[in-house]
């Protein structure tokens, strides 16, 4: 894979998260092992994809909240009911150095929803004002930490007191 270098470590977890979905063990299960291989091929590439998004892309986050974990890409966002413990790719991309929200501390949901989307390709546009108006993931970091998330991997220039 260009520009990330792949460990065995995280070869070996997309293929096992291949290997168990239900549709690849039914084709296991009923002889068609040709078919399941090459459908867990593709799975795993199509992860090793998003994984290289989420390591070159400015705006690339995984947020995870009571609603499921949610590893966005600017224009795709990948996602599960489950929690990041139970997300393979999220937690991967998060052990790569992907910023990780945690909002499951957030308790003024109002608040949360109101608050701006991410922008999808890095930009913010500081005139913009309102709900619906994109920002910088640092500027998002910025209003949703001021509400109890918890950030790990923050993309945000170091303070100093």
């Amino acid at each position: 894979m260009k520009g990330i270098p792949m460990q065995t470590g995280v070869l070996r977890v997309l293929r096992a998260t291949a290997a168990s979905w239900w549709r690849h063990r039914e084709l296991r299960r009923t002889g068609q092992t040709a078919l399941a291989q090459r459908l867990e091929r593709q799975t795993v590439l199509r992860d090793l994809d998003y994984l290289r998004h989420a390591a070159s892309l400015p705006n690339a986050h995984v947020i995870c909240g009571e609603g499921g974990t949610f590893l966005h890409l600017g224009w795709t966002t990948v996602s599960t009911l489950a929690s990041i413990e139970r997300f393979p790719l999220a937690a991967l991309a998060v052990a790569r150095g992907t910023p990780f929200i945690d909002i499951r501390p957030v308790t003024d949901v109002i608040a949360f929803a109101n608050l701006p989307r991410v922008a999808r390709d890095g930009s913010g546009d500081p005139d913009l004002s309102g709900v619906g108006r994109p920002v910088s993931l640092t500027t998002y970091i910025d209003m949703v930490e001021k509400l109890g998330a918890k950030i790990a991997n923050d993309p945000r220039p170091r303070r100093t007191t």
